[in-house]
Parts: structure tokens; C-alpha cells; sequence
């Protein structure tokens, strides 16, 4: 009789979203936002959120995050419902997790543990599961010492401390040193690509960026005819994915999409990603891709915004990519949004709408960049004129005594610098 395999289905979690809300903000319009976006961290995460609460304070409460009132009332929400893991959007200090799980009884997360965990699910390729191990142990490091709380529990009295502080120590030490060996693997990687990105530097670059789930993957596909992954879920997308295509005035152009951004993401994530959010700093101009149909999208914008200042691309052009407005809600239209976002262009990814405009949008900001060179190739050289031709358009030859004069138009200040490096020889704007 042959053993048969049987495959079961991990159990989903009942979960508990909590949300802490400053006084003096939209509070419970704040909250309910908060907590639909928790919510659906959590079922990306795997884990169904079965309650909600939130609370309105001056600032979280140092021991617990909720007041003494709150803790309560989730120690009956758990035993009513069932409920066996605890999450909270803003992040918890190691005191506040060893307190909340004391009082729990049951796991408790906060966004930052469930961001991290959906990365894990999501890495595919070996740089992303180096990237995402990286942000995991950055974040534990600081948390250790709640893992080593059962060691009092089982044993208690003297003699307790002395093998549980030993232990935290050890693994404090074996962390630090895979932490310093995965950066050393990262630097590795991000070198790499640094080489593969020069081999191409000659052509315009274009990087997408938004909110996560704001449609990027499909635009992608549709202005490049391509096939990356798409699917309705946060962070569908972790690695960059860099595609050429043929821009409408006939110029090849290279086009990438990078990880979505969302609210209070772990800064652990973005140091960990720094290889990848490379060709975000890299490029040409930015396509800010924005979910129009979401109620929220205006505080998305704001968090996109601030992340890209936190990676230094705050001054970067950027023409602003209205997505999905073919589900704009009833207090929307494109014509309010056009005078709140001028010059931006609305689309629809998935419908198709629109894209001529948005292609043509992206050869007018190319073309604000450009300028025209005259290159003197000497016969001794002439390996490079195959690189001159296809920097630009040549528009104008002249073959002479000392070799051959070419003006090359549509040359943007990345690509002069680097025939300058390639032809260090008498090239003039």
C-alpha cells in the first residue's frame, strides 16, 4: 500500500484589530480607515478579523497602548469569539508586547509584524528572501528578550535568570552576525545591478510608484507588453522589474516597477530594499500611479510622497497617473480631480482607457530633458559609433580627415555623461 501524502489546510486565525487614534484627528472616520486596511493586511497575512476596536487618546499608553478599560474589554472579545491572535496598527514597543500578551493570554502583532510577514509569504526570488530576512531580524533584534519570558514561567525562583539572560545573549549575538552577513550579501547584489544598470544608463528611464495595490504590475504590462504578475493583494510585487519599450515618437525607453509603499511602513523594510528602490532613485522621471478609486487615496499620495523623500527622490519629475477611473466613487470625478492634481492623466489600466495620452505625457517630460551633442569619433575609435548611434537620433554625419563628426539629437544629461565616460573624445553640447 503506497503512503498517500494528505495536505492540510492551515487553520485561519481569528483576529482582534485595534487601533490607537491621536485626539484632535478625524477620529472615528481615521479609525474605521485604519482598521480596513489592517483588516486587510490581515487576510493577506492569512488571519480572518473577526472584532475591531479602537480608541482615542492625547498618545498610547506606555504599558499597554489602550488604557486599563480597553485591555478588558478585548480580554472578553478573545473568550467570546474566540479570538486567538491580537494585532494592532501601530507599532509596539517590546514593553507593550510583553504586557499585552501577559494580560492576552493569546499571540499578540502589531502592522509592522504582519508587513513583514506578508513580505515573507510574497519573496520569491533570492534577493527578495535576503531582503525580507534582513527587515525580520532588524525588527527582532530589539524584541528578543519577550521571546525568553517562559523561562521565569517554568522554572521561577532563583536560578531563573542566569540561563534565560545567557540565552538572550547568545542569540543576540547569533542575530548581529547574520545581520552583518545578509548586508554583506545585499552590498554584494546591489553592485551587481549597479554594473547591469550602466550597461543600459543610455536610455530614458521611467520608475512606478505608489501605494501598494494601486494597479502599477498593470500598467506595466500595458505600456510594455508584458506579463508580470498581477493579482489583487498587497505587495504582489517585491522585486524591481525593469521592461523596455517603444515610446510613441519611436525612441526606445525603459520602464520598471518597484515594491508599493503603504502607511507606516517598517523602516527596516525600506533600509532592507534599499537595491531594489535603486532604480526608483535612478530614474528619469517618476509615474506616481494612484487608486483614484479609493476614498483614501489623498493620504495615500501623502505617504508615497513621504517615502519617496525618505530615499532622497523628493525633487525627481513626476507625472501623476490617475488609475481606475472607470470605478471612481459617486463623490469624484475627473474633473475635480484634475484641478487638484494638474496636469496629471487619468487612465485605467485594466480598461485600457486613456493610455495614448499617458504615453504621449511621458515622451513630453523625456523631451524637456533633452539637448543635442556634436561627437568627433577618430578612426582609431570608430567601435564606438555603433554606441553614438544608438544613444540618439543622429541627425546630422560628416566623415572628415580626423574621423567622423556626428550631431546627435534627443540626448538627455544622463546619457552625455556617459558617452563622455565611454568617448572621452571632443564631444561638445
Amino acid at each position: 500500500m503506497k503512503n498517500v501524502l494528505l495536505e492540510t489546510a492551515q487553520p485561519i486565525e481569528k483576529a482582534l484589530a485595534v487601533a490607537v487614534t491621536q485626539k484632535g484627528t478625524r477620529y472615528r472616520e481615521t479609525a474605521v480607515e485604519y482598521l480596513d486596511e489592517l483588516a486587510f493586511l490581515a487576510e493577506n497575512a492569512g488571519a480572518e478579523v473577526v472584532a475591531r476596536l479602537y480608541q482615542e487618546r492625547e498618545c498610547p499608553d506606555v504599558a499597554t497602548a489602550v488604557g486599563k478599560g480597553k485591555v478588558e474589554e478585548i480580554k472578553l472579545l478573545i473568550e467570546e469569539q474566540g479570538i486567538t491572535l491580537v494585532l494592532f496598527d501601530d507599532e509596539l514597543t517590546p514593553i507593550q508586547f510583553r504586557n499585552l500578551e501577559r494580560e492576552l493570554q493569546v499571540k499578540v502583532l502589531d502592522r509592522s509584524a504582519v508587513i513583514l510577514d506578508i513580505f515573507a509569504r510574497r519573496a520569491r526570488t533570492a534577493e527578495a528572501k535576503l531582503q525580507v530576512e534582513l527587515a525580520q531580524l532588524q525588527y527582532m533584534l530589539p524584541r528578543l528578550s519577550r521571546m525568553w519570558t517562559h523561562l521565569s514561567k517554568q522554572y521561577g525562583g532563583i536560578g531563573a535568570r542566569g540561563p534565560g539572560e545567557t540565552q538572550i545573549e547568545t542569540d543576540r549575538r547569533l542575530v548581529r552576525a547574520r545581520i552583518s552577513e545578509l548586508q554583506e550579501k545585499l552590498n554584494a547584489v546591489e553592485r551587481q545591478k549597479f554594473e547591469q544598470r550602466k550597461g543600459r544608463s543610455n536610455l530614458p528611464r521611467f520608475a512606478l510608484v505608489g501605494y501598494t495595490n494601486a494597479g502599477k504590475s498593470t500598467l506595466l504590462n500595458v505600456i510594455s507588453d508584458g506579463d508580470a504578475y498581477v493579482a489583487n493583494q498587497l505587495f504582489a510585487t517585491l522585486d524591481s522589474t525593469v521592461r523596455q519599450f517603444i515610446m510613441p515618437n519611436g525612441a526606445k525607453a525603459l520602464i520598471s516597477d518597484t515594491v508599493g509603499f503603504i502607511r507606516k511602513l517598517p523602516v527596516q523594510l525600506i533600509a532592507s530594499f534599499r537595491s531594489t528602490l535603486a532604480e526608483v532613485r535612478e530614474a528619469d522621471v517618476l509615474l506616481h500611479v494612484i487608486d483614484a478609486s479609493n476614498p483614501g487615496f489623498r493620504e495615500q499620495v501623502a505617504v508615497v510622497q513621504d517615502t519617496l523623500k525618505s530615499i532622497g527622490c523628493e525633487q525627481k519629475p513626476v507625472v501623476y497617473v490617475l488609475n481606475k477611473i472607470d470605478s471612481l466613487t459617486p463623490s469624484e470625478s475627473i474633473g475635480t480631480l484634475l484641478a487638484e492634481f494638474p496636469g496629471a492623466v487619468p487612465v485605467s489600466a485594466s480598461r485600457l482607457i486613456n493610455i495614448d495620452t499617458l504615453l504621449d505625457a511621458l515622451v513630453a517630460e523625456i523631451v524637456e530633458q533633452l539637448h543635442t551633442l556634436a561627437v568627433l569619433i577618430p578612426y582609431s575609435q570608430m567601435k564606438s559609433i555603433d554606441i553614438a548611434y544608438a544613444a540618439g537620433e543622429v541627425i546630422e554625419r560628416e566623415d572628415g580627415e580626423d574621423g567622423t563628426r556626428l550631431v546627435i539629437a534627443n540626448i538627455s544629461d544622463k546619457t552625455g555623461d556617459y558617452l563622455r565616460r565611454l568617448m572621452p573624445f571632443q564631444i561638445k553640447n
